[in-house]
C-alpha cells in the first residue's frame, strides 16, 4: 500500500511538472489535444470531434429537401465501390444527377440528418463567403490589402498580400500544414484557445501572390478579415447569406477555439450532413444562382473554379479542381477524405464522407480514392470515364 500511495504521488508531482512547463513553453494547447483527441484513441482529428469543442450553431430557414430522382436508389454499388468504401470507413456516399438524389447510402450508423466533420471543405464556404463581401460591398475586391483590416501586416512583404490571396493559398506565410506533428502551428491552430493571437503571429516570408501553397492559417485570416468588413460574426454571415437561403434541412455546429474568445476554426470543422453540404456544389454549378436568385455573383464563382497559377493547376480560390481526359471537376476537400465533387458539364455531383482515406500523396496532391469514387459512380451511371 505505501508503494502505491508513493506512486501516485510521485505521478501528481510529474503531472504537475509537466503541465507547468506546457505553460512556460507557451505549449498548454496540448492539454486539450490530450483531453479531446489523443485520449480518445485517435492520432488526429476524427469525425465527431467536435463533441469535444465548444460550437456556434448555424440557424436554418425554410427547408429545401432535395428531390428524389425518378431511378432513385435503382443502381446499386459495383463492387470496387464496396470494397473502398468498406475499407477506408465511409459513411455517406450520394450521387446527384440533373439536381435531385440519384444513390444515397449510408454506413457505421450514419444516416442523412447524421452530423460529421467538414474539415477543409468549409474553406470553400469562407472563399464563398468572401465572394459575398465583394458582391455587397463590404470588401472591394480581390485586390485589396489585408492590412486594410488588419494593421500587423502593413510592413515588409505582408503589405502586399491581398484578400485573394488568402483564399487562393498565396499568402506567403510561414505556415506550416503539417497534421500528425503535436507541435506545428496547424496542430496549435486546432486546440489554442485564443486562435486570433495565434494567426496574428504569422510572418510573411515569400512575396505574396506568386505562387500556390496550401495554408489552413490563410483560410483562417480570411474569416478574421470577413469578420471585420461585414461587422458579423461569421456564423452569422454563413447562415445569413447562404445557410437559409439555400434550405438547409439541419442546424450546422461550427467549432470555436474557446467561449471567451469565439473564434470559429474557419479553416476546417463545421458539423453538417452530407446533404446540406451537397447545397455549396449546386450552388457553384449553377453559377451563383439558386431558385432564381443570384445569392453569389457568377464572375467571382468562374475566377473560383479555375487554376489562378499554371504551374498549380490543382486550385482555384478556394475550390480544389481535377481534370480528367474527358470531364472537369471541381470539388470541397477535406482531411479524411470528406468531398463534394462536381462535374457541371454532366450536371452530376458526388458527395463521400468517412473515417480514411487512401494514402496521401503529400499536401496539395490529389490521393488514389477520389479516382476510385468517380470511376465507379460514373460507371453506376453508365457514363463513360474519363
Amino acid at each position: 500500500m505505501k508503494r502505491l500511495k508513493k506512486f501516485f504521488k510521485w505521478l501528481l508531482i510529474l503531472s504537475i511538472l509537466v503541465i507547468a512547463v506546457l505553460y512556460l513553453t507557451d505549449t498548454d494547447y496540448l492539454i486539450k489535444a490530450v483531453r479531446t483527441i489523443y485520449l480518445k484513441g485517435h492520432t488526429t482529428a476524427y469525425l465527431e470531434d467536435y463533441q469535444q469543442f465548444d460550437n456556434d450553431t448555424l440557424r436554418t430557414g425554410t427547408p429545401q429537401p432535395w428531390a428524389l430522382h425518378r431511378n432513385y436508389n435503382t443502381s446499386t454499388e459495383t463492387e470496387k465501390l464496396t470494397q473502398w468504401n468498406n475499407d477506408l470507413g465511409t459513411v455517406a456516399f450520394l450521387i446527384f444527377k440533373n439536381d435531385s438524389i440519384w444513390f444515397e447510402k449510408y454506413y457505421d450508423g450514419y444516416d442523412k440528418a447524421s452530423k460529421s466533420n467538414s474539415f477543409s471543405m468549409v474553406k470553400s464556404m469562407v472563399s464563398a463567403m468572401l465572394g459575398k463581401a465583394i458582391m455587397e460591398g463590404h470588401i472591394k475586391g480581390l485586390d485589396q490589402p489585408v492590412s486594410d483590416f488588419y494593421p500587423e501586416f502593413s510592413e515588409g512583404m505582408a503589405k502586399q498580400m491581398t484578400v485573394g490571396d488568402l483564399s487562393s493559398m498565396a499568402s506567403g506565410t510561414n505556415w506550416d500544414e503539417a497534421y500528425y506533428s503535436p507541435f506545428s502551428i496547424t496542430t496549435r491552430a486546432y486546440f489554442d484557445d485564443d486562435l486570433r493571437k495565434v494567426i496574428l503571429g504569422l510572418k510573411v516570408v515569400n512575396p505574396p501572390g506568386k505562387s500556390f501553397k496550401y495554408a489552413s492559417g490563410d483560410t483562417e485570416l480570411l474569416a478574421m478579415v470577413l469578420e471585420k468588413a461585414t461587422g458579423k460574426r461569421l456564423v452569422e454571415y454563413l447562415s445569413e447569406v447562404f445557410w437559409e437561403p439555400m434550405g438547409a434541412e439541419h442546424e450546422a455546429l461550427w467549432q470555436v477555439d474557446s467561449k471567451e474568445s469565439d473564434m470559429v476554426k474557419a479553416f476546417c470543422c463545421l458539423a453538417s450532413n452530407a446533404r446540406d453540404f451537397a447545397r455549396f456544389g449546386k450552388l457553384y454549378k449553377d453559377h451563383g444562382r439558386w431558385n432564381g436568385k443570384q445569392l453569389l455573383d457568377s464572375s467571382f464563382i468562374a475566377k473560383s473554379v479555375t487554376p489562378r497559377f499554371p504551374e498549380s493547376p490543382q486550385y482555384g480560390y478556394g475550390w480544389w479542381l481535377y481534370k480528367t481526359e474527358k470531364h472537369s471537376f471541381f470539388m470541397m476537400r477535406g482531411h479524411l477524405g470528406q468531398y463534394v465533387i462536381v462535374e457541371p458539364n454532366d450536371n452530376i455531383m458526388i458527395v463521400r464522407l468517412g473515417h480514411r482515406k487512401s494514402p496521401d500523396a503529400g499536401v496539395g496532391k490529389f490521393t488514389e480514392d477520389i479516382r476510385v469514387y468517380l470511376e465507379e459512380a460514373y460507371r453506376m451511371l453508365e457514363i463513360e470515364f474519363p
